[in-house]
């Protein structure tokens, strides 16, 4: 009796080990309907899959999240207080790309970049997200990044840092010294990611 527990107890080991050895070391971003859900700055967490990272998050950020079984699969239904309703609901991006598969079913690796959204989707698919990067010099690029991940220069951003807004040209501002987070907004598309 005590050889079948042992050896059940070697393979539970074994399985929880493997499953650690695949995670990957990826960075995530949860952006709700209204504000940051988690991690505006980007936190690097250890996942195998995007829903894996969904659910790293929500354990460090003490959030919720709901999964509803459909004839296609599991699908995030719902975050933190807002459900998914009518064309509106919880899509993810991995490296600014809306993956065509569940987000069990996308393979992370080390360095991927995983964003969780609240969108509304229209008939040509759903609202582009902003990528922020830092410049030499206190200045910032914006970049609006399509389900594809095509990125162009987000016309029209507004930069904002300690109570601040400045406007970007051709996607482009410098703020000089600052203490706070630099984020980025523009009108029908999803905040940027925030950095220093």
């Amino acid at each position: 009796m005590r050889r079948p527990l042992a050896l059940l107890s070697l393979l539970l080991l074994a399985a929880v080990l493997a499953s650690g050895a695949l995670a990957a070391s990826v960075k995530i971003r949860v952006e709700g309907r209204t504000q940051t859900i988690y991690g505006a700055a980007q936190p690097a967490i250890r996942a195998g899959n995007a829903l894996e990272a969904l659910d790293a998050a929500s354990t460090a950020g003490e959030f919720h999240y709901a999964l509803t079984t459909a004839s296609f699969g599991d699908y995030v239904s719902q975050i933190g207080k807002y459900a998914a309703a009518g064309s509106a609901g919880w899509v993810f991006k991995v490296n600014g790309v809306s993956p065509p598969v569940g987000a069990d079913k996308v393979v992370l690796a080390d360095g991927d970049v995983v964003l969780w959204y609240y969108a509304t989707f229209g008939p040509t698919g759903g609202p582009p997200t902003l990528d922020l990067q830092r410049l030499p010099a206190n200045c910032y690029l914006v970049q609006s990044v399509d389900d594809a991940g095509k990125r162009t220069r987000a016309g029209g951003a507004t930069l904002t840092v300690d109570g601040k807004r400045f406007r970007t040209r051709q996607g482009r501002a410098c703020i000089g010294r600052h203490a706070g987070l630099v984020r980025a907004i523009a009108s029908g598309a999803i905040r940027s990611n925030a950095v220093r």
